[in-house]
């Protein structure tokens, strides 16, 4: 007679190392973003990065890897597995730019104007990124209940392929970029990797970590990085250990920036939510299917207990589930994230670490965590779906193509104040024929975007047209209050124009299409 076996879920396997350094990678290079740009375009002192920002980072990650840890162990006993991997977490890209460039760098430059001195102005600079940040975390929490009702209306196909565009354009061709650039280095770990994880190639370590091991080899041995004494004594500079703080007597002095900048917080906000949502559907086609309200509430605590403790950058449940699952990484890789990431946000030894681990070495583990994503999104849904999905990976792309040529401009002199960004550049590209500002308009809010018209593709091959009609209406919406398509110019970009009406044109075309979805469906139901 056969005893069944209970599985039980345990807190550390062997392959969570390989999922480890693919997820610390994540958050490292947002850190080394974070004190990049806080350093070089806010003039932020060692202190507020260091003694204010970096410890707030800590806790946030804490908090989120901590309790999707717990939140796996839990689910694992229940459902008896021992394969359930815990949902990545980490600092959110988007929000990262977007609270730096739109936010916190206005306010430094009108302090600036208004006769404040360097100091002063970075202060109320910090102080008005904490405000973004809380502003963030509460449309997060509030919307979490809301959830569970969105994923069941949303088909899967709608949700997967948003995530696919991010995930093909902004991970995969990105770092498939770095890679060809610097060949001797990138080929051999990317080489290893598929061999681990599509070939099912054994070494005597794990995959991942042999991986890094020959990318840090290579990369100090081809002399892609050097040693150079001034470099390192920098990097060692800030060493040292760094306690939060409690920083709610700013973030009220400060509350006026909620409503100046609402027009910024609050497409951030609904863009974290529904991409942490998209995350979610991610992992539930993967196996691991999560509750909603629970896991996106945590995800706005996180990000307030950022904002509280000192950090201006939300946090997120991370694309890239199913990659994770597929290294074998279970429950132990997110606390160990939890865990390193904060001893290198309290320490101040994020710089001395990059010096001596280069990007290059780890970026084999993203490039694959992005191919992965995109082939779920197929895998995952109807066959009959993908047209579905490839809809849903275009307004990704486009938004990827945008970045790309605003780069490319920058890079070519534009983008200063002698030299602004002007609508005079639309025709320029259009002399190529190349419709610029159709990919400026998909830029802005595609996440919304990918995720309806991909739902209205899904609609109209089921035939049910009458949700396809609903699904315009909701886009004609969103897009008559420019959350989605509507854009306005600066002098480096293309930002979202957040207000009543200002996407128009769009949301006409959208309510156009609604007519021709509910005539169809009025055609159809007269049929015998």
């Amino acid at each position: 007679m056969e005893v069944a076996t209970t599985k039980v879920p345990r807190w550390f396997v062997r392959r969570d190392i390989d999922g480890l350094f693919g997820l610390v990678l994540d958050n490292f290079i947002q850190i080394l973003l974070i004190v990049s740009l806080c350093q070089g375009v806010l003039g932020f002192s060692g202190e507020l990065i260091y003694g204010r920002i970096l410890p707030g980072i800590a806790l946030s990650l804490i908090v989120g890897n901590f309790y999707y840890a717990r939140l796996a162990k839990q689910q694992g006993k229940r459902e008896q597995r021992d394969d359930i991997t815990a949902l990545p977490y980490g600092i959110n890209t988007v929000s990262l730019f977007a609270y730096i460039f739109l936010v916190m760098l206005p306010v430094k430059l009108a302090a600036l104007s208004g006769g404040a001195s360097s100091e002063n102005a970075a202060e109320l600079a910090w102080q008005a990124g904490l405000v973004a940040c809380f502003g963030s975390g509460l449309i997060e929490f509030f919307g979490a209940w809301a959830g569970e009702p969105l994923r069941r209306f949303v088909p899967r196909a709608a949700l997967l392929s948003t995530l696919s565009g991010i995930a093909i354009t902004f991970i995969a061709i990105a770092f498939l970029f770095r890679t060809f650039a610097n060949p001797i280095v990138g080929l051999v770990p990317l080489g290893v990797i598929l061999l681990t994880y599509f070939g099912r190639v054994e070494f005597a370590i794990p995959g991942g970590l042999l991986s890094v091991i020959l990318g840090i080899a290579l990369a100090w041995g081809t002399g892609l990085v050097t040693w150079d004494q001034a470099n390192f004594t920098a990097t060692v500079q800030p060493i040292g250990f760094y306690l939060p703080g409690l920083w709610l007597g700013k973030l009220w002095s400060s509350r006026s920036v909620l409503l100046e900048y609402f027009t910024i917080i609050l497409p951030m906000g609904l863009f974290n939510l529904v991409g942490s949502l998209q995350n979610l559907e991610s992992a539930a086609a993967a196996g691991d299917d999560y509750p909603a309200a629970p896991s996106l509430a945590v995800n706005g605590i996180g990000t307030l207990v950022a904002a509280i403790c000192g950090s201006c950058f939300p946090t997120t449940i991370y694309i890239g589930h199913p990659g994770w699952k597929a290294l074998g990484a279970r429950i132990g890789y997110s606390v160990l994230n939890g865990i390193i990431m904060a001893l290198l946000c309290l320490t101040g030894t994020v710089a001395m670490l990059a010096y001596f681990v280069p990007i290059e070495a780890g970026m084999a583990i993203v490039l694959w965590i992005g191919i992965v994503i995109v082939a779920q999104s197929f895998t995952a849904t109807p066959s009959h779906h993908a047209p579905a999905v490839v809809v849903g990976l275009l307004p990704g792309i486009a938004g990827w193509g945008a970045l790309i040529t605003k780069n490319a401009l920058r890079a070519a002199g534009l983008g200063t104040p002698e030299n602004p960004l002007t609508p005079t550049l639309i025709e320029k590209f259009k002399l190529s024929d190349t419709y610029i500002h159709g990919a400026f308009a998909l830029e802005q809010g595609f996440i919304f975007s990918a995720m309806i018209l991909a739902a209205i593709t899904v609609y109209v091959i089921e035939r049910k047209f009458c949700q396809a009609a609903y699904c315009s209406v909701i886009a004609a919406i969103i897009s008559w209050l420019g959350l989605m398509h509507s854009y306005s110019w600066t002098v480096a970009d293309t930002v979202v124009n957040l207000g009543w009406g200002t996407g128009a044109p769009w949301a006409i075309g959208y309510l156009l299409m609604a007519i021709l979805f509910f005539y169809a469906h009025w055609q159809e139901r007269g049929k015998p």
